[in-house]
């Protein structure tokens, strides 16, 4: 029978709280199974090429999408909300976004780079607004701005309804670029963690126990983990 979750927990024995507990485990079991399976569809998924060119703003200068690559085949680009419109506006970026980006912790691209994956942000406000936020909230994502062109737009989070945040997985074949995944809203809750980013990635983990399409990179689990200072000089 399935709880209607208004009923306060019961106190019980060490025999009954084993027992309620091994059944709960169970399912979690069955939803990580599942999980598992979801990631394995996600890999297949169709991709579509990105054929539009585009320049962000930088804090090195002029970038382009090719570029937040950073020569790796797979780029994770987080939709901040920062813009006209936006809760903080003009002097901060949305309060829900910041608490994501607070949970990607400033070590998570290391781990990510190490699995052929990029990490960076980009929002429509100018970038010395972004450099600003960016110190203030001691970030150290690289963090681009699309003022001045149709990113957003394009891809679906700028509509006629406002801003939206959301995350985008793109795969680099060459100097071709592919988007694989969109996900927004409550899609969100449960990325951060690497290994769940890595879920989203064309590649996934890249372990031999994921079901992935023929030719994907692969390795044996857990031996790719290192400390995130052990990975050698992390680039961005």
């Amino acid at each position: 029978m399935t709880s209607s979750g208004k009923e306060s927990p019961q106190v019980v024995d060490e025999h009954g709280w084993r027992t309620a507990h091994q059944a709960l485990l169970a399912k979690e079991k069955a939803l990580t199974h599942a999980r598992d399976d979801l990631a394995a569809q996600r890999r297949r998924l169709p991709m579509v090429r990105v054929a539009k060119e585009y320049s962000f703003d930088g804090a090195d200068g002029p970038v382009t999408l090719l570029d937040l690559f950073d020569g790796r085949p797979q780029l994770l680009l987080y939709h901040f909300m920062f813009a006209p419109g936006v809760h903080g506006w003009p002097t901060a970026g949305c309060p829900g976004c910041s608490m994501f980006i607070d949970n990607i912790g400033q070590f998570t691209r290391v781990h990510l780079n190490a699995r052929d994956a990029s990490f960076a942000v980009v929002s429509r406000a100018p970038l010395p607004t972004l450099e600003s936020y960016k110190r203030r909230m001691q970030w150290v994502m690289r963090w681009v701005s699309s003022a001045g062109n149709s990113f957003n737009e394009d891809f679906g989070v700028t509509t006629e309804q406002g801003e939206q945040h959301g995350l985008s997985v793109f795969l680099r074949r060459g100097d071709d670029i592919f988007r694989t995944y969109f996900t927004t809203a409550r899609g969100l809750e449960t990325v951060g963690g690497i290994w769940s980013l890595l879920d989203l990635t064309p590649f996934g983990r890249q372990e031999q126990w994921e079901d992935s399409p023929p030719g994907s990179p692969q390795s044996p689990p857990y031996q790719w983990w290192r400390r995130h200072d052990e990975y050698g000089a992390p680039s961005y």
